[in-house]
């Protein structure tokens, strides 16, 4: 097979939860170690960094990423969803894992004559710890699919796990109470490995202490000791106030990465206890530079001027309630909402959370798992959020800009999945 054919197989062949939802959630870990028996256990040769949470493990994984890149290590990134490459889930030093090897590791099992049924997501995972060892990498840091307990990816016995926050997502697979998802992120906490833990209260917070004292597990919580203490901007650029750093410039502009920055920071100061020496030293240049270093992108990324174009992927209920707050405290003549939503989100409760002052362009995602756009607009209308329905993420941005001035913002998001599109249009030279 070639490339294309590969990425065929791999999409339509190869159960899916990112297509098909539900019926291609694939929870537990015995295909995974069947994998990874099969190409010899292969992340045992690096070490490693496990990362889960409800929001921010994608920026989480990133940023550490990038500052250990600074610091001379030779860094694997395992991520998800991609936007527009398939391979953008597969990095060492920020490159993408070659078109050749993800055609010969496809095809290899394919010889193998397996007689489970990988998902797509096990699949992936197993490919991107085995080219991690072929890449002879330092460290590498492993984001987690879905869940923890019984993702493919907790194979791993990693030297820090991380734990950014709890909110409710996924609720069909992972339970219906915070203290229920806790259970399933906490499953990633290993016998005696260090965890931090981003944000947790109450009981969320007791799971954590629970689980990690019955592993023998240091748990450090990063709210207990602020290491971010005032955020302000620069132009396009995030600053952040540190107790030990001073002031940081970030090259990602959501308000909420402060939240991620703190866990980053107490997360560095583990590993330096852990004898990776100087990682400070590397932060102010790595959070400056972290979408150039790791590729990352979709978290309040800037895509044009006059007018003022965002795409943000929040699209549970905390991260949308974050990113309508920094959105209420932009400056713009008229708002302008270019929408879209999986059909399987709490939109009961996210819509409320959307401003009523702002058009409305409805649309949906080219994926089965979508919303159609006139079932969004269906439910939006009697929350006073008014606009029309566009079949495709790129007509809808093409009818607010026609209708938009120069002082005006558009903001893009509800779904990874059209922001997907809309970065597919930006490499095409569309937007």
């Amino acid at each position: 097979m070639n490339y294309q054919e590969t990425l065929d197989y791999l999409y339509n062949q190869r159960p899916a939860f990112e297509r098909q939802g539900a019926h291609g959630y694939k929870p537990g870990l015995q295909t995974a170690r069947d994998l990874d028996d099969w190409l010899g256990n292969p992340h045992r040769n690096y070490r490693t960094i496990h990362v889960a949470g409800t929001n921010g493990k994608g920026s989480v994984s990133h940023m550490l990423a990038a500052i250990l890149q600074r610091s001379g290590y030779r860094v694997g990134l395992f991520t998800s969803p991609h936007f527009v490459d398939f391979r953008e889930r597969i990095r060492v030093d920020g490159e993408m894992v070659p078109q050749d090897f993800v055609v010969q590791f496809v095809d290899n099992f394919m010889h193998w004559n397996y007689a489970g049924e990988p998902s797509f997501f096990e699949l992936t995972s197993a490919m991107a710890l085995k080219y991690f060892a072929d890449c002879q990498v330092d460290i590498a840091i492993i984001e987690v699919g879905l869940g923890g307990r019984l993702d493919s990816t907790n194979i791993i016995t990693p030297i820090l796990s991380v734990i950014t926050n709890i909110s409710l997502d996924h609720t069909e697979f992972l339970g219906d109470t915070l203290e229920e998802i806790a259970g399933e992120k906490a499953g990633i906490i290993k016998p005696g490995v260090p965890v931090v833990v981003g944000e947790a209260q109450g009981r969320v917070r007791r799971v954590f202490e629970q689980v990690a004292a019955g592993c023998g597990a240091p748990v450090t919580f990063a709210q207990d000791a602020p290491q971010v203490l005032g955020v302000g901007h620069e132009g396009d650029v995030l600053t952040l106030d540190t107790a030990q750093l001073g002031r940081l410039r970030c090259e990602l502009e959501g308000d909420y990465q402060a939240l991620n920055v703190n866990t980053v920071l107490t997360a560095v100061n583990v590993l330096e206890r852990l004898g990776f020496d100087r990682l400070s030293h590397q932060v102010p240049q790595a959070l400056e530079q972290v979408c150039g270093l790791t590729g990352l992108r979709g978290r309040w990324t800037r895509l044009g001027e006059n007018p003022m174009v965002i795409a943000d992927s929040a699209h549970n209920i905390a991260a949308v309630t974050l990113a309508m707050k920094q959105l209420a405290e932009c400056d713009y003549s008229a708002l302008h909402m270019v929408v879209g939503f999986m059909a399987d989100k709490d939109l009961q409760h996210i819509l409320p959370l959307l401003p009523r002052q702002a058009t409305y362009y409805f649309t949906q995602a080219q994926t089965p798992r979508a919303l159609k756009a006139a079932d969004l607009q269906a439910m939006a209308a009697p929350l006073g959020l008014c606009g029309l329905c566009y079949g495709t993420v790129g007509d809808a941005l093409a009818a607010a800009r026609g209708a938009a001035s120069g002082t005006d913002l558009i903001y893009v998001g509800g779904s990874m999945y059209v922001l997907a599109e809309l970065f597919q249009l930006q490499q095409n030279n569309h937007l």
